[in-house]
């Protein structure tokens, strides 16, 4: 997908049992269909990718992951990069 950057947060850590260290970076980015009607998404990036930073208005190529899970008979729904890359 290309999408516009609107806003990035800072990049923190969690715990994490998949890392050599028990620690993982997180951090979430909102981006938005290129488009005045295109449609916004709240994605969560992890790993080294979650260092990168990304300007308000810069667009990238994103690959992102839809996830979706049972909690307590509520549904939510996870949106995770795979892969994120600057086009200008």
């Amino acid at each position: 997908m290309i999408l516009r950057v609107l806003a990035q947060g800072e990049a923190y850590s969690v715990p994490s049992k998949k890392s050599e260290n028990g620690q993982l970076a997180k951090c979430v980015i909102r981006l938005k269909e290129l488009g005045e009607v295109g449609d916004e998404y709240l994605v969560t990036i992890l790993g080294n990718m979650a260092q990168c930073r990304f300007p308000p208005d810069s667009i990238v190529a994103a690959s992102l992951r839809f996830k979706v899970h049972e909690s307590n008979g509520q549904f939510y729904q996870d949106i995770l990069a795979n892969e994120i890359k600057p086009l200008k």
